[in-house]
């Protein structure tokens, strides 16, 4: 999937069943019509790091550098990538009370995708009812379930 010149819409989001525990993240890319779903999870995450890995596995699909809407219902990751990031590389990988940044090397390759491309954030509030969040919510709940150890 490419685009020139054209904005690539990516809707992202992440779950986690207990958290820590199973988490699934999903993707939804679409440009002219055409959308593509992509979707992933581990057996022992946290929401935080779904969410990042939705957001990443989105960016790094896209073949070229494209101009990209991302709709997030995350604020850890819009305002991580949009507020925090900058503060944290200029102190070390470190947070304002000179903690070590958790899922650094998330937020790490979150960097290097966005570096490609032109991103705008959008942020949409969690199972209100917006149509893409509503389906990437489901597709990531059901990556969670696979990962969800049987008794």
């Amino acid at each position: 999937m490419s685009a020139t010149g054209d904005e690539v819409e990516l809707f992202t989001d992440g779950a986690c069943l207990g958290n820590p525990g199973p988490g699934g993240w999903a993707a939804l890319l679409r440009w002219h019509g055409t959308e593509k779903l992509l979707a992933g999870g581990e057996a022992a995450t946290t929401n935080n790091r779904m969410e990042l890995m939705a957001a990443i596995a989105g960016l790094e699909a896209l073949k070229r550098p494209c101009s990209i809407r991302l709709t997030t219902d995350s604020r850890y990751v819009q305002q991580g990538i949009e507020q925090w990031l900058p503060k944290w590389r200029a102190n070390g990988w470190r947070t304002a009370d000179r903690q070590p940044v958790k899922n650094q090397e998330l937020w790490r390759r979150l960097a290097t995708a966005c570096e490609r491309h032109t991103v705008r954030w959008a942020w949409v509030r969690g199972h209100s009812g917006h149509s893409e969040n509503e389906r990437v919510d489901v597709a990531a709940r059901e990556q969670a379930e696979r990962f969800r150890e049987t008794p």
